[in-house]
């Protein structure tokens, strides 16, 4: 059995349902502050939170867990920023705490949600996973603290984990069941939908003076489905024996803040308002990875590798999202 920390969240919810269709049975573990129970569609679920150890292993006890994959995290740069404590807290004591009852239960194979934010401002494009780590926020330095405690796990005590650095995960279940709710939003994709939508006035381009084509950052961004079958392709990896090791996830593909709104404007026939403003701290101007490494190791390809196709499975998602909660 699965236990999927932060199932009931955006990536989490498509990665257990790719678990499902693989025919693994899974148990969520999610406290809901930011999870949605209709997202919990399959396998079992329990509400826990993961600051307390006694709700783990209680996990542990009374399921037969073989692999942790752990989505649970807080995930707003911009937040990290202004309340570090938070973050550290959350994403670092918690994820402590998970490996602890992992050690006391015997369980050694861990798949872990990481982030490109780990490299921080890129030396070269694109990123690699031996780019040097420089993380300039609480959030990339949260989960760079944790890559190097699976490490040292790894040489102790025969943990054997995968590490998985995202780039920008966008995009919905294309069969429609799942997609991307945050309250409040943060992600551009979304926004840009709520504004086609008539839920947000405008959309604000947080700095037009970066070193790039059009002066807005650019993201590679990776279908949220494509970024599920790594993981499915991951737990694979070390089911069969694979060691430790980190790939990337992304596109190997950037698109500018102004591409991806003029690309969402052609999707979705909509008029979006647009206001541009001062950047916003620890935004690295250039984010786009490289990943031959989970291609050849893993045998991982994204399908989805058109940014008007990603955006179209986020507004059909969207639009049913928004006639249900409305």
């Amino acid at each position: 059995m699965i236990l999927v920390t932060g199932g009931a969240g955006y990536i989490g919810s498509h990665c257990n349902k790719e678990l499902f269709r693989a025919g693994y049975e899974t148990v969520v573990v999610d406290n809901l502050i930011f999870g949605h129970r209709d997202f919990l569609k399959w396998g079992e679920f329990e509400k826990v939170d993961l600051r307390e150890l006694s709700g783990i292993k209680d996990i542990f006890d009374r399921y037969p867990i073989e692999t942790v994959m752990h989505f649970a995290a807080f995930t707003n740069v911009n937040e990290s920023v202004k309340n570090p404590q938070m973050y550290y807290l959350n994403n670092l004591r918690n994820t402590l705490n998970l490996l602890q009852v992992m050690l006391e239960f015997q369980v050694k194979k861990f798949v872990f949600s990481s982030t490109c934010a780990t490299y921080g401002n890129p030396l070269e494009i694109p990123l690699t996973e031996d780019h040097p780590q420089n993380p300039i926020n609480p959030y990339g330095k949260g989960k760079f603290i944790v890559e190097q405690i699976l490490k040292d796990y790894s040489s102790a005590y025969d943990l054997r984990y995968v590490s998985l650095r995202y780039f920008n995960a966008a995009g919905a279940d294309p069969e429609g069941e799942l997609g991307e709710r945050h309250h409040p939003e943060t992600h551009l994709i979304p926004l840009i939908l709520d504004a086609a939508l008539g839920r947000r006035k405008d959309v604000k381009i947080f700095g037009t003076d970066y070193d790039t084509p059009d002066g807005t950052c650019i993201r590679d961004y990776i279908h949220v489905t494509d970024l599920a079958d790594a993981h499915l392709k991951a737990l694979k990896y070390l089911e069969t024996g694979g060691k430790s090791q980190v790939f990337n996830l992304g596109n190997g593909n950037g698109f500018s803040v102004k591409e991806v709104i003029s690309t969402a404007k052609k999707v979705t026939g909509k008029t979006i308002k647009v206001i541009e403003t001062d950047r916003r701290q620890g935004d690295p101007p250039i984010l786009v990875g490289s990943c031959q490494k989970a291609g050849k190791i893993l045998g991982w390809k994204p399908i989805y590798d058109d940014l008007s196709q990603i955006i179209d499975t986020a507004w059909q998602w969207h639009k049913k999202d928004n006639e249900n909660n409305e």
